[in-house]
C-alpha cells in the first residue's frame, strides 16, 4: 500500500473542500484533496443550478398563461415539452458541473486521491485498498445526502429524491412531494407549473424555512391557491402499487381519498455523510448520532487536529456558506494550532417559490418575547407590485425595542431574493431601522414597500 505524508489532508472536493484545499495550500501548507464520487458540488450537480433552471421553465410556462390582465392575449394553449424541458435542464446543469471540474483539473496531479476516505486514527486516513495518509491535520468536507424516514421505503421505486429529478428524461404526469421546505416547494411548484399533477404534503404545520406564524400562514395560503399544499397532513396508507406508488390520506376538506402517483419525491431534509468515516477511531468527541462535536467559528473538532465544514457540519447548508467554512477550515488547519474565528457572515436565505420566500439575521421563533418591535407590510396594494401584477406577499421586519437596531426580517412576496441582499448587509452592518431610513429608495419601485415596513416599526419604538 502507498503512503502519502501532507500537512493537510481535506476529505471531500464540494465547494466545501475545493475552498478549504485552496486555504491550506494559500496558507503555505501541502495538502492533498481526496474525493471518491464524481468531482462538481452538490449545488451544481443536483441543487441550486438544476433547479433553478427547472424553475426558470416552470416560470415561462406560467407567464404565457397569465398575460391577459395587461391585455396581452396569448391565444390556443400553451404547450409545454417535457423532453425539451428536461434535455435543456440536464444540458445546461452539465455545463456547470464542467466549470467546477474544470476548476478541480486546475489542481496538480499530486494533490488529487481519489477514493473513499477513512479514519485508522486522530489524522490517518486509509484510501480504499490502495493508499496510506499521513497527515498533520484532517478537513472534513464530505456533504450531506438526501434523508429518507424508512416508512417511505414501502414505495419501491416508485422513491426518488432530488437528485433523481434532473436526470429524467422527460416530464412525468403525476408525483407527490412529501416535505414542505426549501426543495419540496421549489420542485413541487415548479412540476406543477409544467403541468404535472403535484400534491405537497407536509407535517407539523411547516412552509418552507418561515418561522413567523403571520408571515408562515399568508406563505400557505398564497401557495395553496396554485398546487395542492397540506403542511400538516394526515396520510394514513403508503405503499407501492404496481408501476405506482398509492397514497390513502385525508384531504384537505376532511374526507378520506386515495391516489396513485408516478413518482413519491422525499425530500425530507438531507443528513452529513459523516458515517463510515471511521471516526469511531479517533478522539473526535461525537454527539448522540455519531456527528463530531465542533467550534462553529474556528470548524475546530473537539479532541482532535480535525476539521469540519460545509454541509458536513449542518450548521447551514448553503453554497455561499460551505465556501466560506472551507476557507477557514482550510485556514486553520494550515496554522494549526494557532487557529482563528473565520468570517460569519449575516444568515440568509432564499426560496425561490412564486411568490419567493426569504429570511434575514434572526427568525421570529428566536426572539425573545417582548423584546422587539415588528414592522410590517402587505405587497397587496403596493405600487410598483400591483404595476407588475405580483401584488402578493407579506413583509415584517424585526427591531430591538430598546435600541432600534435591525434585527432580522421574513417574508413572502415578490422579489425577496433582492430584498433579502439589502436587508443581510443592513444586518450585516449593525444599522438601526432610522439608519436603514436614511437610505435613498427610488420611485417606484418594490423596495418601497420594505421603507414601509421600516417606518411601520420606527413608529413604534418612538
Amino acid at each position: 500500500m502507498k503512503t502519502i505524508h501532507i500537512d493537510v489532508a481535506v476529505i471531500g472536493a464540494g465547494t466545501a473542500g475545493l475552498a478549504a484545499y485552496r486555504a491550506a495550500k494559500a496558507g503555505g501548507a501541502s495538502a492533498l484533496i481526496i474525493e471518491g464520487g464524481p468531482y462538481g458540488t452538490t449545488c451544481a450537480r443536483v441543487g441550486c443550478m438544476p433547479s433553478k433552471l427547472l424553475i426558470a421553465a416552470a416560470e415561462a410556462a406560467h407567464h404565457a398563461r397569465h398575460t391577459d390582465m395587461f391585455g396581452v392575449h396569448v391565444d390556443g394553449e400553451v404547450r409545454i415539452d417535457g423532453r425539451e424541458v428536461m434535455a435543456r435542464v440536464r444540458s445546461e446543469r452539465d455545463r456547470f458541473v464542467g466549470f467546477v471540474v474544470r476548476g478541480v483539473d486546475g489542481i496538480p496531479a499530486e494533490d488529487k486521491l481519489s477514493g473513499y476516505a477513512r479514519f485508522v486514527d486522530n489524522t490517518t486516513l486509509q484510501v480504499d485498498d490502495h493508499t496510506l495518509v499521513q497527515a498533520k491535520r484532517v478537513v472534513i468536507a464530505t456533504g450531506s445526502s438526501p434523508a429518507i424516514p424508512a416508512p417511505f421505503q414501502a414505495f419501491g421505486d416508485r422513491l426518488i429524491v432530488n437528485d433523481d429529478v434532473f436526470d429524467w428524461e422527460t416530464l412525468p404526469q403525476s408525483v407527490a412531494v412529501f416535505g414542505p421546505g426549501v426543495i419540496g416547494l421549489e420542485l413541487g411548484q415548479a412540476l406543477a407549473r409544467l403541468g404535472v399533477r403535484v400534491k405537497v404534503f407536509g407535517a407539523r404545520g411547516g412552509v418552507g424555512p418561515l418561522s413567523d406564524p403571520a408571515v408562515r400562514d399568508y406563505a400557505r395560503q398564497a401557495l395553496a391557491e396554485q398546487f395542492y399544499l397540506d403542511p400538516d397532513a394526515k396520510v394514513l396508507e403508503m405503499a407501492s402499487d404496481g408501476d405506482a406508488a398509492r397514497i390513502r390520506y385525508v384531504n384537505l376538506d376532511g374526507v378520506e381519498v386515495e391516489e396513485r402517483f408516478d413518482y413519491v419525491l422525499a425530500a425530507t431534509g438531507r443528513t452529513p455523510n459523516v458515517r463510515g468515516l471511521g471516526l469511531e477511531n479517533t478522539s473526535v468527541r461525537l454527539d448522540a448520532r455519531g456527528a463530531p462535536l465542533f467550534d462553529p467559528e474556528t470548524l475546530l473538532c473537539a479532541g482532535a487536529p480535525v476539521f469540519i465544514a460545509g454541509d458536513a457540519n449542518n450548521i447551514l447548508p448553503l453554497l455561499h456558506e460551505a465556501a466560506g467554512e472551507g476557507k477557514t477550515a482550510g485556514a486553520n488547519a494550515a496554522r494549526y494550532p494557532d487557529v482563528a474565528p473565520g468570517l460569519r457572515r449575516s444568515p440568509i436565505a432564499v426560496v425561490f417559490s412564486d411568490p419567493q420566500m426569504m429570511m434575514v439575521g434572526r427568525r421570529f421563533a428566536d426572539l425573545p418575547e417582548g423584546s422587539f418591535v415588528v414592522g410590517a407590510v402587505s405587497f397587496e396594494d403596493q405600487g410598483r407590485s400591483r404595476v407588475m401584477g405580483v401584488n402578493k406577499g407579506l413583509l415584517h421586519v424585526y427591531a430591538d425595542a430598546a435600541t432600534g437596531r435591525f434585527l432580522g426580517a421574513e417574508m413572502i412576496g415578490p422579489r425577496a431574493e433582492n430584498l433579502a441582499h439589502l436587508l443581510a448587509w443592513s444586518h450585516q452592518q449593525g444599522l438601526t431601522v432610522e439608519q436603514m431610513l436614511d437610505m435613498p429608495f427610488y420611485h417606484p419601485v418594490i423596495e418601497e414597500g420594505l421603507r414601509t415596513a421600516l417606518r411601520d416599526a420606527a413608529g413604534k419604538l418612538a
